[in-house]
């Protein structure tokens, strides 16, 4: 049988049924790397993945990007309780990366090679609350007025989750934040043509900053009017998680963010991203 596609109400986003993840065959996979590039978040209720088995998919889309190097994981828990249960502390890493994870932001564009793709599964979801949310970039900038899409072309910004994680107070210790983002912040164009589909697609988030040629004042004031701008309706997707339900995006074209949530309940999720193509997802750091 081959797996139902469902597109959302909003510019983004499609929910695949008739369709188990663990035992994807070659017809079924092309159906989905048709649907991953035209609907950019691909919703997959019901499968109830091992760790095993969502490396198994994401590397379907390339390969993964390891995002604890001390480890080699390539399924990562983002939780905000220990292997044992206990609540982390609000002062932990894990807990304010969570808390700057509700802002706007694009995977690993902090990082030399940004993401392809990302897949998060979950395992254990608060009785309310804790939705994760995706806006249409690609949709985002064909709406912008043609005198700002012109004048966005032309620009980049730096990228830093030094520069994000300060923003909500947390100040990271030397070698903190996994000790792999100590690089210099990469420049990125405000506008990112899709490697395949062609589509063009704004690229900023809340790891932006410092548009060259701007003075601070003038950076900042255009990415908040940016990111007001794209992340309104109908170019955002919610998503109430449900246990076993897995969700893959392309960073290359969509936004997300984690939404609040009450921390004395237990929220598990299991990640895995999928690094970029450094022929279009490499940036240079500055000398």
């Amino acid at each position: 049988m081959e797996p139902r596609i469902t597109p959302t109400d909003a510019t983004l986003g499609a929910v695949v049924s008739d369709i188990e993840l663990a035992k994807l065959d070659e017809s079924a996979w092309k159906v989905i790397e048709t649907a991953f590039h035209e609907h950019a978040v691909l919703v997959f209720p019901g499968q109830d993945l091992s760790a095993q088995d969502q490396i198994t998919f994401a590397k379907r889309f390339g390969e993964i990007e390891i995002l604890t190097p001390d480890k080699e994981l390539e399924a990562v828990p983002i939780a905000n309780v220990r292997a044992d249960g206990s609540r982390l502390g609000e002062d932990e890493e894990m807990t304010q990366i969570l808390r700057g994870n509700e802002g706007w932001h694009t995977d690993s564009s902090y990082m030399p090679l940004s993401a392809k793709a990302s897949v998060l599964s979950a395992h254990v979801v608060p009785s309310k609350d804790g939705q994760t949310e995706w806006a249409d970039m690609r949709a985002a900038y064909d709406a912008l007025d043609p005198e700002i899409r012109d004048r966005v072309e032309s620009l980049s910004a730096y990228h830093s989750l030094y520069y994000s994680q300060a923003k909500i107070g947390h100040v990271a210790k030397p070698g903190g934040l996994s000790g792999f983002h100590n690089q210099a912040p990469p420049l990125r164009p405000l506008v990112k043509p899709h490697p395949v589909t062609g589509r063009r697609a704004l690229y900023i988030g809340r790891h932006a900053y410092g548009i060259p040629g701007l003075s601070e004042e003038d950076s900042e004031r255009l990415l908040d009017e940016l990111m007001s701008f794209a992340c309104q309706e109908p170019r955002i997707y919610r998503h109430a998680w449900q246990v076993a339900d897995v969700v893959i995006w392309d960073n290359r074209a969509v936004m997300h963010r984690a939404r609040p949530y009450d921390y004395d309940q237990p929220r598990v999720m299991v990640h895995t991203r999928v690094a970029g193509d450094p022929r279009t997802e490499l940036a240079q750091a500055p000398n």
